[in-house]
C-alpha cells in the first residue's frame, strides 16, 4: 500500500491555522499560496460565468483552450488550442502525466514537496539530483547524466525529468544555456521533459530573459501553468497542460484527457469563463501581474538581505516569491544551541521565534542540511486593505506593517546565529 501522508506544506499550513487560533503570534514564511485580494475583473468574469452548470468538454473548454494557446504563442511557444487541457489546477495535471507516462522519475534536490509523492503514488521510482551552483529547478547537467547510468544499472528506467522555471523552493531561474543543457541530455536519453512554469509570470525584473526547455526540445516537453500564483487563485483550481505538437504529444494528451474523465470531469464552468479572460491578458491584467512582481521582488530581496547578513548563503531571488538559504556557515553557533540539521533549525524558529519555514528535507534535500524555504506572500498583510497598499505600493518593502515584519525576522536571526 501507499505511504500516503498530507502535503508537508499543506500540514504545516494547517497548524499554523491552529497556533493563530489560539492566540499565539506567528510570522509563517512555510506557506506557498499568495495572499493577495481577488481581482475584481476576474470576480466579475466568474459570476458572470454562474449559469456555466453543464460539464462541457473535459479539456476545457474552446475559448479556454485558445486563450492559452495564445498565452504560450506570445512566450515564444507557437501553440494550437487542441495541444491544450485544462484541469483543475496544475497539481491534477502533474498527477495525470505520472499515471500515463511510463517510467521512473528525475526531479531537482531540493524540489516542491508535490512532484515525488505523485510519482510515488504512481508506483515510480524517484531519483534527485542535486541542483547546480547557479540555479535551482533543473538537475546538475553532470549529475544527471551520472544518475541515468546508475539507475539503469540497477534495473530502473528513469524517462522523465521535472524542470521548475522559475524555481519553487530557490526563488531562482535557471539561464537559457543551462537549460539548453538538460534538454540535450533529454533528447540524447529519450526523456520526457515536465516543465512547470507556474511561476513564469513573476519575474522580478522585466527584462530577465527566460527560455522554458520547449523552445529547445519543443517534441519532448510538456509545460504546466496555472492562476494560483501569477493572479492569486489557488482556491479558484484551474491549471492548463500545454503538450507537444506531433504523434506522441497527442498520444499524452489523450490519456489525460482520458483520466480527467474519470477524475474531474471538467473544471468548474463559472472558473472557466474567469481562466479565458485571464489567459487572453488585456492590459489590466499584464498591469496586475506587475504589480504582483514588484511586490514579491521587494519583499524577497528584502529577506535575502537578512539571511545573507545573519550568515547565510543564499541565491539571490529573481522570480517566485520563495528563498532557499544555507547556514552552514553558522553551523557551529548553530550547534551550540542544539541545532544540527533541517528539522531542529526549523523547530527551534517556531518554539523560540514565532517564525514557520519549510524545512529543507521536507523538500528532498539532505537532512542534516541546515536548509530551508522560506516564502514571503504572508508579509504583505494580514487584511485585504493591507495586501493591496501592499501591492500598489512602489516600495512594498518600505511600507509600516511589511518593514515592522522584516525587522521582527532580522531580529530573530540575528539572535539565532549571532
Amino acid at each position: 500500500m501507499a505511504d500516503w501522508r498530507v502535503s508537508p506544506g499543506l500540514a504545516l499550513d494547517e497548524m499554523v491555522a491552529e497556533r493563530l487560533a489560539r492566540g499565539e503570534s506567528i510570522v509563517h514564511l512555510g506557506v506557498d499560496e499568495v495572499r493577495l485580494p481577488a481581482f475584481d475583473p476576474l470576480v466579475e468574469h466568474l459570476v458572470a460565468g454562474a449559469d456555466r452548470t453543464s460539464h462541457g468538454p473535459v479539456a476545457g473548454s474552446r475559448a479556454l483552450r485558445e486563450a492559452a494557446a495564445g498565452y504560450f504563442t506570445r512566450r515564444r511557444l507557437p501553440t494550437g488550442a487542441d495541444q491544450i487541457v485544462a484541469g483543475p489546477g496544475s497539481k491534477p495535471l502533474l498527477l495525470a502525466l505520472n499515471l500515463v507516462v511510463p517510467g521512473d522519475v528525475i526531479v531537482p534536490k531540493p524540489a516542491w514537496d508535490t512532484y515525488a509523492p505523485q510519482a510515488g503514488l504512481a508506483g515510480k521510482k524517484v531519483f534527485r539530483v542535486p541542483i547546480p551552483p547557479q540555479a535551482g529547478g533543473v538537475p546538475d547537467p553532470v549529475a544527471l547524466r551520472d544518475t541515468i547510468i546508475a539507475a539503469r544499472a540497477l534495473g530502473r528506467d528513469p524517462r522523465i525529468v521535472v524542470l521548475t522555471l522559475p524555481d519553487n523552493p530557490t526563488g531562482t531561474l535557471a539561464a537559457p544555456d543551462l537549460v539548453r543543457e538538460i534538454c540535450l541530455i533529454a533528447e540524447q536519453e529519450d526523456l520526457l521533459i515536465v516543465s512547470d512554469e507556474i511561476h513564469r509570470d513573476l519575474l522580478h525584473d522585466p527584462g530577465t530573459r527566460m527560455a522554458g526547455p520547449a523552445e529547445f526540445a519543443p517534441s519532448r516537453t510538456v509545460v504546466t501553468t496555472g492562476l494560483s500564483k501569477n493572479l492569486a487563485l489557488g482556491g479558484w483550481r484551474v491549471g492548463v497542460a500545454r503538450f507537444p505538437d506531433g504523434a506522441w504529444g497527442r498520444r499524452i494528451r489523450d490519456g489525460v484527457i482520458a483520466f480527467a474523465g474519470e477524475v474531474w470531469s471538467t473544471v468548474a464552468g463559472p472558473v472557466q469563463r474567469a481562466a479565458e479572460y485571464a489567459f487572453a491578458e488585456p492590459p489590466e491584467i499584464r498591469r496586475r501581474l506587475a504589480d504582483s512582481a514588484r511586490l514579491h521582488g521587494s519583499v524577497a530581496r528584502a529577506v535575502h538581505r537578512i539571511m545573507v547578513g545573519a550568515g547565510a548563503v543564499c541565491r539571490p531571488p529573481v522570480g517566485a516569491f520563495h528563498l532557499y538559504p544555507d547556514f552552514s556557515p553558522v553551523g557551529d553557533k548553530l550547534a551550540a544551541r542544539g541545532v544540527t540539521d533541517s528539522a531542529s533549525l526549523s523547530r527551534q524558529l517556531l518554539d523560540e521565534h514565532g517564525i514557520v519555514v519549510l524545512a529543507g528535507h521536507l523538500l528532498g534535500d539532505d537532512e542534516d542540511a541546515l536548509r530551508f524555504k522560506a516564502s514571503m506572500s504572508t508579509l504583505y498583510g494580514d487584511t485585504a486593505e493591507l495586501r493591496q497598499l501592499a501591492l500598489d505600493s512602489p516600495d512594498p518593502a518600505g511600507l509600516p506593517h511589511v518593514s515592522d515584519l522584516l525587522t521582527r525576522i532580522g531580529e530573530s536571526f540575528e539572535k539565532l546565529c549571532g
